[in-house]
């Protein structure tokens, strides 16, 4: 999958070291996946939870931290939503966060 917003990401863990090594093994697990369904999301990260048909919530860092991707499974592309703190990410609707 292409993934767009990496430079989000690379600035998160700027800001917050200690959620680098998760969101590096992110990124490589996304750009390798060639995901068609959600379900092909659930099978390679089993802790993902779905919130619907394109949108995904990973924890980050021991759930320290929410990263919401928006997948378009056609088109291969996977699209960060919101990288955030839990507490954040208590804050916000995560089916219609545009963060970025």
């Amino acid at each position: 999958m292409r993934v767009i917003a990496r430079n989000v990401l690379v600035e998160f863990w700027g800001k917050h070291p200690d959620a680098k090594g998760s969101l590096e093994r992110w990124y490589r697990l996304a750009r390798a996946a060639h995901w068609v369904s959600t379900d092909d999301i659930q099978r390679a990260a089993p802790k993902a939870k779905v919130l619907n048909r394109e949108r995904v919530r990973f924890e980050i860092a021991g759930g320290n931290y929410r990263l919401i991707v928006a997948f378009d499974f056609r088109r291969q592309i996977a699209f960060v939503k919101f990288i955030g703190t839990h507490a954040e990410y208590d804050r916000i609707d995560a089916l219609t966060v545009s963060q970025f």
